[in-house]
């Protein structure tokens, strides 16, 4: 069968979507991809060898109705380029998983009697998920609490949210031997998503030396490109920290770094959660305050109320709460282990296979009523 997945605008819709591509292909089907042609989609998806579609697509201000008038032309065009696209390659089902490049295209699989599913990362659905969510056929939510968005409650199912096979793939061995740090060591990992986060770094930085003087405890810290000469500075480290202090501004083998990794401190968008849940790490999160509808404070809420984490808000991290949680955090054995058993309740690692199961079974469902 041939499945077209679409997305766009974040990494957090497009990692998920290439953990189903790799599913989808390892059980013998084809994908393809609907993005956006400047978003991070447009490099990321043919990096990974997924033939890629581009097709306009914009969000609008409500405060400036000639936005509105733009994004429907957009969405009106990219519609009419998505079928003519559709008659030639005949999909059996068209996934969404979220950006406003996703409305075109669903709209143009519901004209021609191609099913849809949708599936939200996050804990408060999506603008464009919502309005997917009323015609498709399924809704696949990481989260429960997403599920109050949708009306028709027979349409939800619970999935998880994919993560890529590079991040289960790296053993913590290969992990350590990459980030150069004894299999014996405790090492903490922080990183605010792949542009950093200053609040997080900040903080850190001013506990350098209570972290250093906990003999063992490794720091691989990662700022961000435009943080990393301003957290270099800051810190000062002598060439004896340095060994035990890693400052990268960007890193691309998360998953080595992550299977390293004892515990971590991390902002807390999907991408990041399902990675530290399906790799089971103890975590202090410090969600994003200026995510649409906090959902980062929500998507931690759930990892919190398991006990899979701790959360400390962003206005807070310069405070004693925060120093106080991170060093419980690399202190207390006890309290990692606690953690580790709580994160894989979210049994994240099935996340692919099950929302696979999800559209396979809604193209093999449409294909008997007669597609």
């Amino acid at each position: 069968m041939l499945f077209v997945l679409s997305g766009g605008g974040t990494a957090g819709h497009i990692n998920p979507a290439l953990a189903l591509t790799e599913e989808l292909t390892a059980r013998g089907h084809d994908v393809r991809f609907a993005g956006t042609p400047t978003g991070v989609e447009a490099r990321l998806v043919p990096a990974a060898g997924v033939e890629f579609a581009a097709f306009e697509a914009s969000g609008f201000n409500r405060s400036h109705p000639a936005t509105i008038v733009r994004a429907l032309r957009l969405i009106q065009r990219s519609t009419h380029k998505a079928q003519e696209w559709f008659s030639s390659i005949d999909p059996d089902c068209v996934v969404g998983f979220g950006g406003y490049v996703c409305i075109p295209v669903a709209r143009a699989a519901n004209k021609r009697g191609i099913p849809v599913v949708v599936h939200e990362q996050n804990s408060v659905m999506g603008l464009a998920n919502k309005a997917l969510s009323l015609r498709a056929v399924r809704v696949a939510l990481t989260y429960e609490a997403a599920g109050a968005a949708v009306s028709d409650r027979s349409k939800i199912v619970l999935t998880g949210n994919p993560v890529r096979r590079s991040v289960f793939d790296a053993s913590r061995e290969e992990g350590r031997d990459y980030c150069g740090v004894a299999q014996d060591a405790t090492l903490l990992t922080v990183f605010g998503g792949s542009l950093g986060a200053r609040h997080i770094n900040t903080a850190v930085a001013a506990l350098k030396d209570g972290l250093l003087s906990r003999p063992g405890l490794f720091v691989r810290h990662i700022t961000g490109p435009k943080e990393f000469d301003s957290v270099v500075e800051s810190l000062s480290l002598t060439e004896d920290e340095q060994r035990r202090w890693q400052v990268v501004g960007y890193e691309d083998q998360m998953g080595r770094v992550l299977a390293a990794s004892d515990c971590v401190v991390s902002r807390a968008g999907a991408t990041s959660l399902a990675e530290i849940s399906a790799l089971q790490i103890p975590a202090l999160l410090v969600p994003y305050p200026h995510a649409t509808a906090d959902h980062q404070t929500a998507n931690a809420r759930s990892y919190v109320d398991r006990g899979a984490a701790y959360l400390v808000a962003d206005d807070d991290v310069e405070g004693p709460e925060f120093a106080e949680r991170l060093f419980a955090l690399v202190d207390d054995a006890e309290v990692r282990a606690s953690m580790r058993a709580a994160a894989a309740t979210f049994e994240t690692r099935n996340a692919s296979a099950r929302l696979a199961d999800v559209v396979i079974d809604a193209a093999l469902t449409n294909a008997a009523r007669g597609k």
